[in-house]
């Protein structure tokens, strides 16, 4: 998953408090860099608010301007928001009311230009908020989210500033911009359009009204199902109700269960946010599942005070009636209209063609499944879906010889990081990582990487924070600190960030193989943000259609099992002999097991997320019908397979919540492109440094700076189908 910025590019980040920002694509600009990474410590600035030195005010004094996380506090924040937005105003007046004919250089450059202290400051705010925040954080969220909604709003809304663009718009052909500037000038109007700008004084009023609800309500949303899913942590009373989970795991749950201060005896499973748990492959004891994913699928919708299907209900509804206001039927209407699937019903149709045959498979899945427990219990039951995961590993076990513990003792953290990731980026690209120590992090979990070019030019910076803690929202994603572009100049720092669970003192970090792939994906992420070269902020990194983000990282993935790479990496972590051959081939052959599975628990979400945006705003369901309309919509797709639930139900489905509004379905449509890529890549030599430049050239470098699907054609040189990816996933299709 990526992070981004979105709106126009000057005050894209100030959205990013509310967890229900719809992307668009762009991202705010940075300061002017130092000569040289390291030659920012020479002439440093001091900004104050009251008495206090405000360190997100002044100039960063570390390599590539990265935020000095060891002198910024909490009480920071809201100061530095301040007067971010204060600077920002100015500068948007200036624009605005500037008597010379509008001009490329005096509105649109100018726009660029603007609001990069509160483009920095926010982008330090949202990532903290995610990956470390805490009561004052929170605070902060809920009070300043309506204050910066109304600020984009001004922006989005002022008369005279969109009178300069659309006159610019207006002569467009006769300014003779090169390609970039054109696209940009149209990037602009476009946006300003689909924010409002050409609406009466009334309606701008009620979108005002909509926009600062939406914010309040993103902030409540996302701070409840983080409070949640803390709260339905599982708590058992003896270590036997956990048999099967291993001894560093069931140590973890009794060290969580004393942090939170629980009587000795005691041990506590921890969620993560999606539906499905990754202890649900290990407990032997059925209750004990039961248990744990009941209290994972009840999250959100249990009448306590972290209850979302209100906020969702309500959230649903804004949209729906901004949507209207703006001239679309629906708000997925609004948001297909900048994608590259280019409409609703591409996506419906997509749905409607790979849901049966993810289904069916699922099926024949279950079915060998339900077999296997009427041969291996005594007293056999009807498969459910706190059965699933346990089960399918038995029969993995059986059908490919090997078990989850086995192949884990070979995916040890740093090997995968250091010998699989960053080894692939330098026979790709012929870039290097070397840790860098000595510089300042806001969680002792956090390292910080420096990447270097093949001829040792300084590239920018990666942090990555791995581990999960209570504190840090679920799931993987990359984010940034900083952003170049040749206008502004300025280095990349990017953010790399997993939820693996810690393992106890001592003991080494073994990953799961999804872990790994998922740890390939989001450098992907990464990549695209370091390798950015563009000219204009609003194109720089990962500033592309939210349903082409996905795709670069998705064809990072493809590395992580490719045979050089997975034998440097894999490697036992006390022996360091790699994986056996024969248990390689084994892991390679299961890659399609259970595919019928996840494709399944995926697309019901995305199914989910799509028909909820597709309402009408007097056809969304109130809080009490939340979950039948979720049921009602699972059934009337088929996707109601009840072994499968959907990867994220309604209350705690962060994506649809936020910025993927409409938008679940990309990581799918992006993967089509991807099954396309990696037979392109197979089929132009591999792993070497010729196919990692024309990857860089025509996709990483690029970003919003040219169509997107132009951009894939520059790549592949042709049109992708969907037949790559249902072989790779190996559904089968049925007549």
């Amino acid at each position: 998953m990526n992070n981004r910025f979105t709106l126009p590019a000057a005050f894209a980040a100030i959205l990013l408090l509310s967890a229900c920002t719809d992307p668009e694509p762009s991202a705010p600009p940075v300061p002017e860099p130092a000569e040289t990474p390291e030659a920012a410590a020479e002439a440093p600035t001091a900004e104050h608010v009251g008495d206090a030195i405000n360190p997100l005010l002044a100039e960063s004094t570390l390599p590539y301007g990265m935020p000095p996380f060891d002198q910024i506090r909490d009480e920071h924040f809201q100061p530095a928001i301040e007067q971010g937005m204060a600077e920002h105003r100015a500068e948007i007046d200036a624009i605005a009311s500037n008597p010379e004919e509008p001009s490329f250089e005096n509105t649109i450059i100018e726009l660029e230009r603007a609001g990069q202290t509160l483009g920095n400051v926010m982008r330090v705010f949202s990532n903290l908020s995610g990956a470390n925040t805490n009561e004052n954080l929170q605070a902060v969220q809920r009070e300043m989210a309506p204050k910066l909604s109304a600020h984009s709003d001004a922006i989005n809304l002022n008369a005279e500033l969109f009178g300069r663009i659309e006159a610019l718009y207006e002569q467009r052909d006769a300014l003779e911009l090169d390609a970039e500037s054109l696209r940009l000038l149209e990037d602009y109007h476009t946006r300003f359009v689909r924010a409002g700008a050409r609406l009466s004084d009334e309606d701008k009023e009620a979108l005002r009204e909509i926009n600062t609800e939406l914010a309040r309500l993103g902030t409540e949303f996302s701070q409840k199902v983080l409070a949640e899913v803390n709260a339905s942590a599982v708590v058992f009373d003896n270590r036997e109700a956990l048999d099967g989970l291993g001894d560093a795991r069931i140590q973890a749950a009794a060290r969580e269960a004393a942090d939170r201060g629980l009587e000795e005896g005691s041990y506590v499973i921890t969620l993560l946010n999606t539906s499905g748990q990754p202890p649900l492959s290990s407990l032997h004891n059925r209750e004990s599942r039961e248990r744990v994913h009941r209290a994972s699928l009840d999250r959100g919708s249990r009448g306590n005070e972290h209850d979302t299907t209100a906020t969702v209900s309500r959230i649903v509804e804004l949209r729906a009636r901004r949507a209207q206001l703006l001239g679309y039927d629906t708000h997925a209407d609004y948001i297909l209209e900048r994608q590259t699937a280019g409409s609703v019903q591409t996506v419906v149709d997509l749905h409607a063609n790979v849901g049966p045959i993810a289904v069916a498979n699922a099926r024949r899945e279950g079915e060998d499944l339900q077999a296997l427990i009427n041969e291996l219990e005594d007293e056999p039951f009807e498969l459910a879906s706190w059965d699933w995961s346990y089960y399918a590993e038995k029969l993995r076990e059986r059908r490919y010889d090997f078990d989850d513990s086995e192949v884990r003792a070979y995916f040890e953290l740093e090997s995968v990081l250091v010998n699989g990731v960053f080894y692939s980026a330098e026979r790709l690209f012929g870039v290097t990582f070397v840790e860098r120590e000595d510089l300042p992090v806001y969680h002792p979990d956090v390292r910080v990487w420096e990447a270097f070019e093949e001829d040792g030019t300084p590239i920018g910076l990666m942090l990555t924070d791995l581990y999960s803690r209570s504190n840090k929202r679920g799931g993987a994603w990359m984010n940034s600190y900083r952003i170049n572009s040749g206008l502004l100049g300025g280095y990349p720092v990017t953010g790399n960030h997993l939820n693996i669970t810690k393992p106890p003192e001592g003991e080494p970090t073994l990953m799961t193989w999804d872990e790994v792939t998922t740890l390939f994906h989001e450098f992907g992420h990464v990549i695209h943000g370091l390798f950015s070269d563009v000219h204009f902020p609003s194109f720089a990194a990962t500033a592309v259609p939210r349903d082409f983000v996905e795709y670069p990282s998705q064809v990072y993935e493809m590395w992580a099992s490719w045979p050089e790479v997975l034998q440097n990496y894999a490697r036992h972590y006390e022996t360091g002999e790699p994986i056996p051959e024969a248990l390689l081939a084994r892991v390679m052959e299961a890659a399609t097991f259970n595919e019928g599975f996840r494709t399944t628990e995926y697309l019901a979400a995305s199914v989910i997320d799509m028909e909820l945006h597709r309402l009408g705003p007097d056809d969304v369901p109130p809080a009490d019908e939340i979950m039948a309309f979720e049921a009602r919509v699972l059934a009337e797709s088929g996707m109601d397979y009840p072994p499968v639930p959907p990867r994220y139900r309604i209350p705690y489905f962060s994506h649809s919540m936020g910025g993927y509004s409409a938008g679940y379905y990309s990581y799918f449509w992006s993967e089509v492109l991807d099954a396309d890529s990696v037979l392109w890549i197979r089929e132009n030599g591999g792993l070497n440094r010729e196919t990692g430049q024309h990857f860089r050239d025509t996709i990483l470098s690029r970003g919003g700076s040219k169509d997107a699907m132009e951009l894939y054609q520059d790549f592949a040189g042709r049109v992708p189908g969907i037949e790559p990816l249902l072989e790779r996933r190996g559904l089968l299709v049925e007549d």
